[in-house]
């Protein structure tokens, strides 16, 4: 199966790359129309920002009542018309009610860990499930160094997935993500990519976040959806069953490129 592209739909005040520009329902669905039109085969659709220092502890969180009112009327709206959703939630209220507007995977950046009834929601549910890595505690704003970064990013994404296997949660729903750019380094980062074919070979479809963080835009400047969209033709090549970006067009040109380029591989 092609690697998917995931559109990033953030309707929040202050993500980091756009932060205000979908509040509106119609600006909103007007966005996803644009990322589906681009070549999006699912839109994941957020309502609190996770740019770094959002959701640390002591800091203010987006009241859930308001993330509810932001994210379910859009997967509504997109569900009707078709529209493979994701919803990007800490927030087991708020996955429960994307579920029931017709959401079809749970995008969980604390890796089910924020909200003690999230797990529950996912066993009683038959959506996919993503769980990321963020491990805070562990790693810190610092993190650590990139050789300790796959052994225990890879193990704790296990042990994320066996809690949530014993929750009930079927294998065959469960999406594991590395967590790049969350309280990692760019050397952890760029480890974790390189080490992606070990996370592929755990038998569960891998996702991978780069769009715009911190470590591509140091590299590339101004272009750093260029780097994005190399990023997700390496990771399209090494096994990724998903990429999740912000500028789709370019994503989808260099996966294009990446399908093509495997499809003529040359045997002697």
């Amino acid at each position: 199966m092609s690697t998917q592209i995931m559109g990033i739909l953030n309707i929040t005040e202050d993500s980091f790359s756009d932060g205000g520009r979908y509040l509106h329902l119609d600006a909103a669905l007007a966005h996803a129309r644009e990322l589906i039109a681009a070549g999006a085969d699912i839109i994941d659709v957020g309502g609190e920002s996770t740019r770094p220092g959002a959701t640390r502890p002591g800091a203010t969180r987006v009241p859930e009542d308001l993330e509810h009112a932001r994210v379910v009327p859009v997967i509504r709206a997109l569900s009707e018309m078709g529209v493979t959703c994701s919803v990007d939630t800490m927030r087991a209220s708020v996955a429960e009610a994307a579920l029931a507007a017709g959401a079809t995977i749970i995008n969980d950046v604390s890796g089910a860990q924020a909200d003690p009834a999230m797990l529950g929601v996912m066993a009683a549910s038959d959506a996919r499930c993503c769980l990321m890595h963020w491990d805070t505690e562990r790693f810190g704003d610092a993190a650590g160094t990139s050789q300790a970064a796959v052994p225990d990013v890879l193990g704790r994404l296990l042990g994320l997935a066996r809690e949530a296997e014993a929750a009930g949660v079927a294998r065959e729903r469960i999406i594991i993500d590395p967590g790049l750019g969350f309280a990692k380094t760019a050397e952890d980062n760029w480890a974790l990519l390189a080490a992606l074919p070990a996370f592929v070979a755990t038998g569960y479809p891998v996702l991978v976040g780069a769009s715009r963080k911190r470590f591509l835009n140091t590299l590339s400047g101004s272009r750093v959806d260029v780097a994005t969209a190399t990023v997700s033709a390496l990771a399209a090549a090494h096994g990724a069953w998903c990429v999740r970006v912000h500028d789709v067009a370019a994503t989808h040109a260099a996966l294009a490129v990446a399908r093509a380029w495997k499809e003529h591989e040359w045997t002697a």
